[in-house]
């Protein structure tokens, strides 16, 4: 039904799609998945005929892409990113426009493939309001409606159940499974990972513009060799199944085995009690992830190698740094006030003293007469001019 070799799109420098190599059988139902910015999209788009690829084959129902879009097109019926309709017209007259484009959409029965599209999604009973009053599920309704007007052979729906609620899911769940068991064949991508395991049977992932899987579900779901035990008596399963387990928590047992229902047959013959067993396989969502990267919208802050060094590096003559500096216990402290220390007179300089640390220290050789007399923070050895931040460096801003 879709057939894709080597099927590549860049946007510029960008590469979205590739070569990508597509396979979606007949009966399929066929769930496409990826993180976004995969190029799920892109390629729906291809092959629809509304996106160009820039290398690659596209084969659909069996014919080229896009060169046979206006043979192809009629018989499929495709949702793409969103449902579009005229907000002031009501869905009935929406469906009534999309049904009269394009060939095969004759008058004759048109109001009766309008009501039945309108009855299989929900919609029968809707009124003459605008679209425009719906709520997003209605919406949703209404595009999945708008496909199937024509009895497409297959399908293409993009996040079909967006904006529905739990029961809406179910009901286009069950009524995508009826019309593939009618003959449709069904390729939905979606990020309901839980919705796509009871849905599809067969899926292929994406990550970053190439095909990392493709496979039955089934397949991918096979069981893991191991089996769940949930048993009153853990302590004596654990002890007469020592060396196969692989994990306990609580009541539950991760033991090695093949087959779930011998290893329940052991544990009773030995007269302990199971009041749970079921045999251990790899979730739609452990597929994915390990097949994955980092989604495609997340954007972190890249590393900076010059932080830790900006963070530590010297100014104004290297004595001072963003750490404060260790005492010195063989300096004696220089008092601040009118104390002073033995032998000095109060208020005289000392004849070592420098007037400033850093590039810019002077050295002073006495006493000047003329001079005022320094203040109590000026003989403070590396005290602040006007606009200095108290430990960070000149032309740093403190973090």
């Amino acid at each position: 039904m879709i057939r894709t070799r080597g099927l590549t799109k860049r946007f510029g420098r960008i590469t979205a799609v590739d070569g990508v190599d597509l396979d979606v059988r007949a009966g399929d139902r066929f769930g496409f998945l990826g993180p976004n910015g995969s190029g799920k999209t892109t390629l729906v788009r291809m092959l629809l005929g509304l996106v160009h690829a820039t290398a690659g084959e596209i084969e659909v129902l069996g014919e080229r892409m896009p060169a046979a879009a206006a043979r192809v097109l009629p018989r499929v019926g495709a949702m793409v990113e969103g449902p579009a309709a005229y907000p002031h017209l009501s869905g009935r007259r929406n469906l009534s426009l999309f049904d009269a484009a394009g060939p095969g959409g004759g008058r004759r029965g048109r109001v009766d493939r309008v009501e039945d599209a309108l009855a299989r999604v929900g919609l029968s009973g809707v009124d003459k309001r605008a679209v425009s009053a719906y709520s997003l599920g209605m919406r949703q309704r209404l595009g999945l409606a708008a496909a199937l007007l024509r009895g497409p052979s297959l399908l293409i729906l993009d996040e079909p159940t967006n904006g529905l609620d739990p029961k809406g899911i179910r009901e286009i769940r069950d009524l995508l499974i009826a019309l593939n068991e009618g003959g449709t064949t069904v390729f939905l991508s979606s990020h309901l990972l839980a919705e796509v395991e009871l849905l599809c049977t067969r899926v292929g992932i994406v990550d970053r513009g190439r095909m990392v899987l493709q496979d039955d579900l089934d397949n991918l779901r096979a069981p893991t060799g191991q089996v769940l035990v949930r048993s009153p008596d853990v302590a004596a399963v654990a002890a007469l199944l020592a060396g196969r387990v692989v994990a306990r928590d609580g009541e539950e047992l991760t033991v090695r085995h093949a087959d779930a229902a011998e290893l329940n047959a052991e544990l009773v013959r030995r007269g302990l009690r199971v009041s749970g067993i079921a045999e251990l396989r790899r979730t739609l969502e452990q597929v994915v992830l390990e097949s994955t990267g980092d989604s495609g919208d997340r954007v972190d802050r890249p590393p900076d190698p010059g932080a830790a060094q900006r963070r530590t590096r010297p100014t104004r003559g290297g004595d001072r740094t963003d750490h404060p500096r260790e005492p010195d216990p063989t300096v004696a402290e220089r008092p601040t006030t009118g104390d002073h220390l033995p032998g000095e007179t109060p208020g005289e300089p000392d004849a070592t003293t420098t007037g400033r640390t850093g590039d810019s220290a002077t050295h002073r050789r006495g006493p000047d007469p003329e001079a005022e007399p320094d203040s109590a923070a000026g003989r403070i050895s590396g005290d602040l001019h006007p606009g200095d931040h108290t430990g960070a460096p000149d032309g740093e801003v403190r973090r």
